[in-house]
């Protein structure tokens, strides 16, 4: 089975803003990737969202009527449940299965917004959450299809709670009672790496009155360049040993990956994830044959499963923090780090005591080896994907210190040095992030439409003005400082001319994440600026 998330990105007849230049799905290539899948054995399920995650949608005036807040739609509305049934008409018709997510996960601020101005406050949001569900329900039955939800269904949609071993939402009278028997509960869990929570949640899950819950695992693809395949290593065996079970498991499970953020990763870097959650599928054991994975991996994919994971290295120190049952997430340093403004470098002092241009370069040169010509021509052609991550830890090496090395050189009026750096390695890492780019754009339209590389396009050019204004301002007040021997004592220009100092480098920067260190899942929106954007 392949369950297809869309949100906006599907055709809908006479819905020409939605999503409007997103590069959605055409019916008819809708219908081409269930034919393919069919062929193949495959059921292709519509996944799509019914109430929250909307907020593409609904930023155009067009949809305005249709909004609770800019990320929810509006319950009650019949406005809204005549769009919701165009919706499931439109993503329903191309596919043979009968079967459809209708989403409904984290819909933050339901009947908060506009609803409390339409309809007052009579309800909840967990009953207006339960209303709502089935009126969608109602709409799906009257098409023969069989929905189902992502199960954070009660107190206000939020993830508060949902993880929780001491809430039970079956102890919620009005969910019992309200959630419609014929819908499937999804429960999905991408951050514990012990069994037992996902046993006691799939236990609950049938108080609640599903019998029949389905547990979701992920490969974490979203908001870093490559997946983390160390933690999703673990978190798919915690969730699969769980779903295994023969007393306590369930029949259904899947696998997910997720672009949040720009959809920065190589989505084909979660291959060795998913193969790895592939072959729990022909074990009763707890863990898998590991040779036997690695040499399937690169006779199935063309890959070498050890350099695949290796790249997760970008995203780790150099003495790797483990992932014990207390861990919930994966850092995304290299994300982070390539995003940092580059003249203010406001998050060095998390990895002030790493030495980062090393790590990186280490990582790079092994990558280098993973992608040499003799590897990808002969043994691992798909191991070319690598370039990407080693073109990120080449970026990185020549940026993680750089902004230390030239306040040092700037403090110490040491003009000589500051000006090599200018030229040296600030000029080097612009060359390399143009390089970065191209690789990123290439594997971009090599995968995708166009659409959306927009996003991640300005994030680079933003990136490269910076460094642009790094080098001129350094050079500038280089040149300036070194005519100053020239100049009367009683020149007054030092105190005018926007050459004489550089105020960032003087800036003194402080520690953000007390405790953490580099362990850190940071967005673009954060780092880019200590100013909020917008």
């Amino acid at each position: 089975m392949l369950q297809l998330y869309t949100e906006d990105t599907y055709e809908i007849p006479g819905e020409p803003f939605f999503g409007y230049l997103r590069g959605k799905f055409t019916i008819q290539e809708l219908s081409l990737i269930d034919d393919y899948a069919f062929d193949l054995g495959i059921e292709v399920v519509p996944c799509i969202q019914t109430l929250g995650h909307m907020g593409q949608a609904l930023q155009w005036q067009q949809y305005a009527h249709l909004r609770d807040n800019m990320e929810v739609l509006l319950p009650e509305s019949e406005a809204t449940y005549e769009f919701i049934e165009k919706m499931i008409q439109a993503i329903s018709r191309p596919f043979r299965s009968k079967r459809i997510h209708i989403g409904m996960d984290e819909a933050h601020g339901v009947g908060e917004g506009r609803y409390r101005q339409l309809y007052g406050y009579n309800k909840d949001s967990t009953q207006i959450f339960l209303e709502h569900l089935q009126r969608v329900n109602e709409i799906c039955a009257r098409h023969e299809l069989e929905p189902m939800i992502w199960s954070d269904t009660a107190k206000n949609n939020s993830l508060n709670g949902y993880y929780d071993e001491t809430n039970n939402p079956a102890t919620q009278e009005l969910v019992v009672d309200s959630l419609p028997q014929n819908v499937k509960l999804v429960f999905w869990d991408y951050y514990h790496t012990t069994s037992d929570i996902y046993l006691q949640k799939i236990q609950q899950h049938r108080q609640m009155g599903c019998q029949d819950p389905w547990v979701a695992t992920s490969a974490w693809t979203w908001t870093r360049f490559w997946t983390a395949l160390p933690f999703s290593y673990e978190a798919v065996r915690a969730s699969v040993i769980a779903s295994k079970n023969k007393e306590e498991g369930v029949r259904n499970t899947f696998i997910t990956t997720w672009g949040d953020e720009g959809n920065e990763c190589d989505v084909l870097s979660s291959l060795p994830a998913i193969f790895y959650y592939a072959q729990h599928g022909y074990t009763e054991l707890e863990e898998v044959n590991i040779p036997m994975l690695k040499r399937n991996f690169e006779a199935i994919c063309g890959a070498s499963f050890d350099d695949w994971t290796f790249a997760s290295k970008i995203d780790e120190i150099p003495e790797r923090i483990p992932i014990t049952p207390r861990s919930n997430f994966a850092s995304n340093m290299s994300k982070w780090l390539l995003w940092e403004d580059p003249f203010l470098s406001f998050l060095s002092p998390q990895y002030a005591d790493e030495n980062l241009e090393t790590h990186y370069a280490n990582i790079e040169q092994q990558l280098a080896k993973a992608t040499s010509k003799e590897k990808t021509l002969f043994d691992c052609p798909l191991n070319e994907r690598l370039e990407l991550p080693r073109r990120v830890a080449k970026v990185l090496a020549l940026k993680s210190h750089l902004r230390k090395r030239c306040v040092a050189a700037y403090r110490a009026k040491d003009y000589h040095t500051l000006l090599t750096l200018a030229h040296g390695r600030l000029s080097a890492l612009l060359q390399e992030v143009d390089a970065l780019w191209r690789c990123h754009r290439a594997m971009w339209l090599k995968t995708y439409k166009p659409f959306g590389w927009e996003v991640v396009e300005n994030r680079y050019g933003g990136l490269r003005v910076r460094l642009e204004t790094m080098f001129d301002r350094i050079v500038a007040h280089v040149e300036y400082c070194m005519r100053q021997p020239q100049m009367s004592e009683d020149d007054e220009e030092e105190n005018e001319n926007e050459n004489a100092r550089i105020p960032e480098f003087e800036a003194e920067l402080e520690c953000l994440y007390y405790g953490a260190k580099t362990n850190l899942l940071l967005d673009h929106a954060r780092v880019v600026s200590t100013s909020r954007l917008g």
